[in-house]
C-alpha cells in the first residue's frame, strides 16, 4: 500500500506560515491559535493579505490572486515548515488552477486545514503529498478541544494517531485496510468530474459536512453513487454532520452527530459491504481530532471500533 509523500518533521523554532486561502478573518480571530503555536515552541508568520477583506458575493481573505500569493508564498518559501490554514468558507477552489510547487517538491511541508481546504488537499494529494484534516486557527461558534490542537502538533513532529471510537447503531462491521482520501463532503462532491477528483480505488473515504438541507446531502451521496465511488472505496467513515435539515430549526451545536443525516448516508449504503463508522470525531465539530489525508490506514468495526494510521 502506497502512501502519499509524509513531510519532515517540525522542530522547535520552526516557523509556521498562516494564510487565509477562502474566507477573510480578524487579526482577533487568530490571536489565541498563534499564541498556542508561540507556546508550543513555534514562530507563526502570516501571509501579506491574510487579513485583506475583499467582498464578491461572499466575505473572501482578498482577490484571488492576493490569496493565490499568499498560498504559494507558503508552499514555496525554504523558510517555512508548514501552513495552517486561518479558515475554510468558501474559495479554496479558485485557487487549484495556479497552485506551484517547484519548491515545495523539494521540501514538502505539512498543510493543515479542513472544511474548504479539502480543495487544497485534494490538489496536495493528487501531486503525491499527505496533509492533515485538522482544526483551522480560528475556532467557530462550537469551539474546539485543546487535545484537538495538541494531536495536529504530534502529527508534525512524528506521532501517528491511534483512535478508539464509540460503537454506533448504523456502522457496519469489518475490517478494511488502504490510504485515506475524503474531507468535506461539499467539496468532494464540487471536485467530481474534474483534473482535482480524488482517486477512490481501494480507498478509505472520510467524509463530514455542515449546514446542508437533508435533500442537498442526499444530492451529494446520489452524485458519489453515480460516479461509481461506492463500488471503489474498502472503507467508509462518517464524522461529524452538524446543523443539518432546517436550519432555522436546528440550531444545537453540541448535536455534532446528526441522527437523520447518517440513516440518510445508511441508506444510500445499503446495497455495499463495506465497513461503515458513524460519529467519527472529526469535522466541524468542539473534538475536531485530526486525519493525515494520504495515509495508510486501517479501520476495524465491530464491538471495539477503532482507527489506526
Amino acid at each position: 500500500m502506497k502512501k502519499a509523500i509524509f513531510p519532515k518533521n517540525i522542530e522547535k523554532g520552526a516557523k509556521i506560515a498562516i494564510i487565509s486561502p477562502a474566507g477573510n478573518v480578524t487579526e482577533d480571530q487568530l490571536q489565541k491559535g498563534m499564541d498556542l503555536i508561540r507556546a508550543k515552541g513555534f514562530k507563526p508568520v502570516i501571509g501579506k493579505y491574510i487579513f485583506t477583506k475583499y467582498n464578491h458575493g461572499y466575505n473572501y481573505a482578498g482577490t484571488e490572486e492576493e490569496r493565490m500569493a499568499d498560498l504559494n508564498w507558503a508552499l514555496n518559501d525554504d523558510e517555512i515548515s508548514a501552513i495552517w490554514a486561518s479558515r475554510g468558507g468558501y474559495g479554496s477552489q479558485h485557487l487549484l488552477q495556479h497552485l506551484k510547487l517547484s519548491k515545495f517538491k523539494k521540501n514538502p511541508k505539512w498543510y493543515i486545514g479542513y472544511s474548504d481546504n479539502t480543495a487544497i488537499q485534494s490538489y496536495l494529494l493528487k501531486k503525491g503529498f499527505a496533509s492533515i484534516h485538522g482544526q483551522t486557527i480560528k475556532t467557530s461558534s462550537f469551539g474546539v478541544s485543546e487535545n484537538s490542537y495538541d494531536l495536529i502538533f504530534d502529527i508534525m513532529q512524528g506521532k501517528k494517531p491511534y483512535y478508539t471510537v464509540g460503537k454506533h447503531l448504523l456502522n457496519k462491521n469489518g475490517s478494511a485496510e488502504g490510504n485515506l482520501v475524503g474531507g468535506n463532503l461539499a467539496l468532494i462532491y464540487a471536485l467530481l468530474g474534474t483534473p482535482y477528483s480524488l482517486k477512490f480505488k481501494n480507498k478509505i473515504l472520510f467524509i463530514e459536512d455542515i449546514g446542508e438541507k437533508f435533500y442537498a446531502l442526499d444530492r451529494m451521496l446520489m452524485s458519489l453513487e453515480l460516479a461509481g465511488v461506492f463500488g471503489k472505496i474498502s472503507g467508509l467513515i462518517v464524522g461529524g454532520m452538524i446543523n443539518m435539515g432546517d436550519e432555522k430549526e436546528n440550531k444545537n451545536y453540541e448535536d455534532s452527530f446528526d441522527e437523520f443525516a447518517y440513516q440518510i448516508i445508511s441508506e444510500r449504503l445499503k446495497n455495499y459491504d463495506f465497513p461503515v463508522i458513524f460519529g467519527f470525531p472529526n469535522g466541524h465539530i468542539f473534538n475536531n481530532k485530526p486525519l493525515i489525508i494520504g495515509a495508510p490506514v486501517k479501520m476495524e468495526v465491530s464491538d471495539k471500533v477503532t482507527v489506526q494510521f
